[in-house]
């Protein structure tokens, strides 16, 4: 079984900077990294396809801050419900005759 060659970001940023510069042709960046021209390709298709995000204004992910706010709700109900059960607990135990 032939194991899959992975590439970091910074390298893949780097390679298509190469090509992008113009300073050596997609085949020659291709030989010398040992990567195929279609991958090579898909990298830069990718790379222009999301340039433009790097100049807009970070704005928070709404349905991230949605997400996280539903998660803080429901952790506050399970707290107060666990509470809830000590007490409950410690009540049953009482009537009983336990410590």
């Amino acid at each position: 079984m032939v194991k899959r060659r992975t590439y970091s970001a910074a390298f893949k940023a780097r390679v298509v900077m190469e090509m992008i510069s113009g300073a050596k042709s997609q085949a020659e960046i291709a030989r010398e990294h040992r990567i195929k021209p279609d991958l090579l390709a898909r990298w830069k298709r990718q790379f222009l396809e999301n340039a433009s995000s790097l100049f807009e204004k970070e704005r928070p992910n709404h349905e991230v801050e949605v997400r996280i706010a539903e998660l803080e709700q429901a952790l506050g109900r399970k707290t107060l419900e666990l509470e809830v059960a000590k007490k409950a607990s410690n009540i049953f135990n009482r009537l009983n005759g336990g410590t």
